[in-house]
């Protein structure tokens, strides 16, 4: 039977991870590919290695330290994934989304989820921030459902709404955040992929028929644990290649890889200006 996440390795696994830090958390943090530089701006930094945690898995993608990085982040207490496990390495969906079960044992009431992804939307230009409206999860669609298994109420509900999945306020609230800063947004819905290989042509106008704007290979699973453990979620991709961007190349893989993580370096003042300012306002809103 696929593994799944009981109650007690969520609390064995929180516990591990709360002894290190010194604080309870109010907001998670996934930092995607190309995008860990936002975990070195928090402040008074605790980090906590994956390999220290019980009954994590431990991720072998390029570009993702793996490591929880806890402390205080625009004046919120907050916890971050630098770097993440993904579907493709041969995982779970339970296991791969077990530290946004940590998180949210650990007291985290908001996720703050960030990817690289393929842009869709013809109008896409790497290089564009996109909030994420919507998702289409497809391998979840398909029984890779991290809930799937025997569920444990004391985690979250059996059958739990995905509408929205995507907070509606925190969306408002980085369209507020990036009008004030003077940066471009774009909305859309993510579509998730198993992968590890890139989309065929005729998968790419799949994808765009049923109505995804962006592509990639993470965040469903991990924004589906989220809000069954009543977390709200706000989710941002950043687009590192567009269809056609590497046409006729002998190595396409590699080189894609390499631009997502350097898209990534030229994007985190962008991002860190929109994390930063959500957060300012999450703050705010906290002390009144």
């Amino acid at each position: 039977m696929e593994p799944h996440v009981t109650y007690d390795v969520v609390s064995r696994a929180a516990a591990a991870v709360r002894q290190r830090i010194g604080l309870v958390p109010q907001v998670a943090l996934i930092l995607g590919s190309g995008l860990s530089h936002l975990a070195e701006r928090i402040q008074d930094a605790a980090r906590v290695p994956y390999t220290d945690v019980p009954h994590l898995v431990q991720s072998t993608v390029p570009g993702h330290a793996g490591q929880f990085v806890a402390g205080m982040l625009s004046g919120v207490p907050v916890v971050a994934m630098q770097g993440r496990v993904h579907f493709y390495e041969g995982y779970s969906a339970a296991e791969i989304t077990l530290p946004v079960r940590v998180m949210g044992a650990l007291g985290a009431e908001i996720l703050i989820v960030t990817n690289a992804a393929g842009g869709l939307d013809p109008d896409y230009v790497v290089g564009d921030v996109m909030i994420i409206t919507d998702h289409i999860f497809l391998p979840g669609l398909a029984g890779a459902n991290p809930l799937r298994g025997p569920n444990d109420d004391r985690l979250g509900v059996r059958f739990p709404d995905m509408t929205p999945a995507y907070d509606p306020r925190l969306v408002q609230l980085v369209r507020m955040v990036a009008h004030a800063e003077g940066i471009d947004l774009r909305e859309g819905v993510y579509a998730m992929v198993a992968g590890p290989s890139y989309e065929t042509q005729a998968e790419i106008r799949f994808l765009r028929a049923v109505g995804a704007d962006a592509v990639g290979m993470s965040t469903a699973p991990e924004v589906v644990v989220a809000r069954h453990s009543g977390m709200r979620v706000l989710g941002l991709s950043l687009i590192t290649n567009v269809p056609g961007d590497f046409a006729g190349d002998t190595a396409p893989a590699d080189a894609m890889h390499k631009q997502v993580l350097a898209v990534g370096e030229d994007a985190v003042p962008r991002l860190t200006r929109l994390v930063s300012g959500v957060l300012e306002r999450i703050g705010a809103t906290r002390e009144a």
